[in-house]
């Protein structure tokens, strides 16, 4: 069995995909990583095969149809041998030096007598052309180098979440969540780190600046157009998010409480992308689904509805709409996270 399995979904990935795997080969035998060609119409899948010849005990080139970014993560939980699973887009690379912590953490915890179910890292935002490059760090929010559990939780700060560039499961934990993201679907890691987090119960933050995301392509799906266009599917994503939590019981108050946090977020970030649509059909998209909400769960609706995020996507009125994009373009401005 493998320590760490790395999930590499692939569509069209022929430029960028060599230096996202060399960054993780380092790993050795201890690791082993699955390129999930996506139905990919370039040369992926001639190099996928390439490095399964070369590397034949630790890459495993596995083909599919297209099923989006979704389905290729399932299948990568599906293919899996590592005790741990981490996704990297093929875009993005992981830091060498951080790399090896990682992994001589994750031998030190196995060998002990607790049982980690998530380790959380730093990343780091590639963002092209800037010459600061923020980092998402969890500091403040989570004890470091030991394992804790929820109620050891510290406090996140309202744009500090964990995210899939942050997060590695255990591979056990993703299964029994029963967790299947669905096909042809942008904007899915979102449920990839909410849906598992009731099956959490210990969680390690290791403060290294792991993964690198990369922030640059206009074809991106968090490209701010891009994400326009595509709003339908960040509306279904986000639906799912309310299913989800108004079908659990969710009895620990700080998981309950983050996971409602996050949702918060992605209520506002759905709304701003409406509103920034700028047109009537878009503004009845963003009515539609706070009605959603509120015929899903009435009581986490008027508690997201009416704090303060919730109230400032829904000002009234078309000045109302442009103080709530200014809030966004403030918020962007400090976090660089498009």
């Amino acid at each position: 069995m493998k320590l760490l399995s790395f999930a590499i979904p692939c569509y069209n990935s022929q430029e960028y995909m060599r230096h996202c795997i060399e960054s993780i080969l380092p790993g050795g035998d201890d690791v082993e990583i699955l390129i999930i060609d996506d139905g990919s119409k370039d040369d992926t899948a001639k190099i996928a095969d390439e490095y399964q010849e070369k590397y034949p005990g630790i890459v495993k080139a596995i083909h599919q149809e297209n099923g989006g970014h979704g389905e290729a993560v399932n299948t990568g939980i599906k293919n899996a041998t590592g005790i741990y699973f981490k996704v990297v887009d093929s875009d993005d690379w992981i830091d060498r030096e951080a790399y090896m912590e990682v992994l001589s953490t994750l031998k030190e915890i196995i060998e002990g007598d607790q049982v980690l179910d998530m380790m959380v890292c730093n990343f780091v935002y590639e963002k092209e052309g800037a010459t600061h490059k923020k980092v998402m760090a969890y500091t403040f929010a989570i004890p470091r180098r030991r394992i804790i559990t929820w109620e050891q939780m510290r406090i996140f700060r309202k744009g500090q979440y964990i995210l899939m560039h942050s997060v590695i499961y255990r591979t056990n934990v993703l299964r029994k969540s029963g967790m299947v993201l669905p096909k042809h679907t942008f904007y899915v890691d979102n449920l990839f780190v909410f849906e598992p987090l009731p099956y959490v119960k210990t969680i390690y933050y290791l403060p290294v600046d792991f993964y690198r995301y990369f922030i640059g392509r206009s074809d991106q799906s968090v490209n701010e157009e891009v994400m326009i266009k595509r709003i339908d599917q960040q509306i279904r994503v986000n639906k799912l998010m309310i299913d989800y939590m108004s079908q659990r019981d969710l009895p620990i108050k700080k998981m309950r409480n983050y996971m409602i946090s996050y949702l918060d977020i992605i209520c506002a970030v759905t709304s701003i992308m409406l509103i920034r649509a700028d047109n009537e059909e878009a503004l009845e998209k963003k009515n539609d689904l706070w009605e959603y909400f509120k015929e899903k769960n009435l009581f986490l609706y008027l508690r997201i509805r009416h704090g303060f995020i919730g109230r400032a996507v829904n000002l009234p009125g078309k000045q109302g709409r442009w103080l709530s994009i200014g809030g966004y373009r403030i918020a962007h401005f400090f976090v660089g996270f498009n």
